[in-house]
């Protein structure tokens, strides 16, 4: 059942009546109140100002915006530059451009100097849909959780996505914020609590699971409608909104294997080296326990409606309960 006290939405199994958004529209909102709050707060942007929602910042401060081209290259480099005289540079493109293009930059200039740089990656998952591969963001959050000084946030809605960026702007060190171009369920509130490096159960049981589904970005949604299916069938689930992938909150995350003794992974992401093998790598050293990982296995995106691709690639709800009935026969 839903926790109660993480205040969702009442509509949230209703797809016809919730309200849908895009995460990068949290992106955009939240850079205007980070930016109402903190004067040295700066965007930067690679010609995608629209796409990433960065515009409504350069309209309330154009002075405090910097379009830089296509040259996301130079930009993390620009904002490297920027953070270490005393500004907090946010810094927006496609994932796939940005942390993709720009890998390299990021690390050197801004991880390795230790610089308070968020990099804001829209588009990213294989939702971005008739683009195809070239623009599917699906190795960002692999190569962005191995950078050491960096975090990793993944918001599941666009409430959450600006929560996520206006606490980025308090943070230390690098921040990689991953938003997603389709619009999705609002789901949470702003009574829902969130705090970075703080894991949430949003659906769980008076007794002990029997699977624990840890879930981040806008697929904790279908995790979420695959429990609700599975308690019809007697299965117990205990989700998690596992936003922090970099840090993560270990504590909630080893409790929650404990108490069930299986353990789901759910993200839009490659399962090599995801949200999914953090979770791993963390049980592994401190709670072995059975997983199974839902996610894209191994292969590149193609185009097609996003809808449709988050079910070619066994991300869906019935692929969801699926994997939580495979690895309770591993108990």
């Amino acid at each position: 059942m839903i926790n109660k006290n993480v205040k969702l939405v009442k509509e949230i199994f209703d797809l016809k009546k919730i309200s849908q958004a895009p995460t990068r529209n949290g992106y955009g909102e939240g850079l205007i109140e980070a930016g109402k709050k903190n004067k040295n707060i700066v965007v930067l942007c690679a010609d995608l100002t629209e796409s990433t929602r960065s515009e409504a910042f350069k309209k309330e401060f154009s002075d405090r915006f910097i379009e830089l081209g296509v040259a996301e290259q130079n930009m993390a480099s620009v904002a490297s530059g920027m953070a270490l005289i005393g500004k907090i540079p946010f810094i927006s493109s496609y994932a796939m451009f940005s942390p993709g293009r720009n890998w390299e930059q990021i690390r050197t200039t801004i991880a390795y100097n230790n610089t308070h740089v968020v990099i804001a990656g829209a588009h990213a998952g294989v939702s971005v849909g008739p683009d195809g591969a070239t623009h599917q963001a699906i190795e960002d959050i692999a190569i962005t959780r191995v950078m050491p000084n960096m975090s990793v946030i993944v918001p599941c809605d666009a409430i959450e996505a600006k929560k996520a960026t206006m606490a980025s702007a308090g943070l230390k060190g690098a921040v990689y914020l991953r938003f997603a171009r389709e619009k999705t369920p609002v789901f949470t509130t702003l009574e829902t609590s969130f705090k970075i490096g703080k894991a949430e159960i949003f659906w769980d049981f008076n007794k002990k699971p029997d699977v624990a589904i840890i879930a981040c970005g806008p697929l904790l949604h279908n995790a979420i409608l695959a429990a609700a299916e599975l308690e019809k069938e007697g299965i117990a689930a205990r989700v998690i909104n596992n936003h922090t992938i970099k840090p993560m909150d270990e504590e909630t995350i080893i409790k929650a294997a404990k108490d069930a003794g299986a353990v789901v992974t759910v993200e839009e992401h490659q399962i090599n080296g995801g949200m999914g093998s953090a979770v791993a790598e963390v049980l592994a050293r401190n709670y072995p326990a059975p997983i199974e990982f839902v996610g894209v296995e191994n292969r590149f995106g193609e185009s097609g409606e996003p809808n449709e691709l988050i079910e070619h690639f066994g991300m869906g709800v019935k692929h969801i309960k699926k994997a939580a009935k495979k690895v309770l026969k591993r108990k």
